[in-house]
């Protein structure tokens, strides 16, 4: 049985990415939508260039959390229509390794394309080059917490049509903690009163904790919704 859990999760892991794949969009959805939001900053900012860089960073991190919330209400809906659900709750694997993996995929296919897109539009706000690899930096080790508290939110709104709404609205306030140290890693200075290490490494934790925690609480989740 233990030889066969990780051949197991690893075939979850393939066929999340496949659906992901055929479903289409959820890539490049989440990189347009974050193009957008970056791209109009500047006509409600104005061109600035020296404003813009120093509000920068916390443009890419906010364009980066709402393009995450992207898609996810669609993270376990539909298995919960296919009736793949009640499959997952009977099989040997325990749900929080599935709702780790199916986590995974759905970083893989939307968190990783904004990490690879930021340098690209921290260049629109006249970043320097600094900043945008400390962007890049802090949104690769955030961007894993924003989709696995999303689950949580996803795991409380599977059986509801349209939860999208819903569910942003109970996941934005759990991600505020995230967001401040991501934005503070992102807009450190080398030589500033806050070094980039010290709120990288909380943010770090914060992800660390994610990946402790939220498995068990979505797995709660999908099970009371299944009740």
């Amino acid at each position: 049985m233990s030889k066969s859990r990780p051949s197991a999760l690893a075939a979850l892991l393939v066929r999340e990415l496949r659906i992901t794949r055929r479903i289409g969009g959820a890539a490049s959805m989440g990189v347009v939508f974050f193009l957008c939001l970056v791209a109009i900053t500047p006509f409600a900012i104005g061109p600035d260039l020296k404003l813009l860089a120093r509000v920068g960073p916390a443009i890419l991190w906010i364009a980066a959390l709402l393009s995450t919330l992207l898609g996810l209400d669609r993270l376990f809906q539909a298995d919960h229509d296919d009736g793949s659900l009640d499959l997952l709750f009977l099989a040997q694997t325990p749900l929080e390794l599935v709702v780790l993996v199916k986590c995974l995929a759905h970083w893989l296919m939307t968190g990783l394309p904004l990490v690879a897109a930021s340098p690209v539009f921290g260049l629109m706000l006249g970043l320097t080059p600094h900043a945008l690899g400390a962007v890049a930096l802090s949104l690769l080790v955030g961007t894993p917490a924003l989709t696995l508290i999303g689950a949580i939110g996803a795991g409380l709104t599977v059986s509801l049509r349209r939860g999208g709404l819903l569910l942003s609205i109970l996941v934005l306030p759990i991600s505020v903690p995230v967001l401040i140290f991501g934005v503070a890693a992102a807009s450190a200075e080398p030589g500033g009163i806050v070094p980039f290490m010290t709120p990288f490494l909380i943010l770090c934790g914060l992800t660390l904790v994610a990946v402790a925690l939220t498995p068990f609480a979505t797995a709660a989740a999908l099970r009371h919704g299944a009740e």
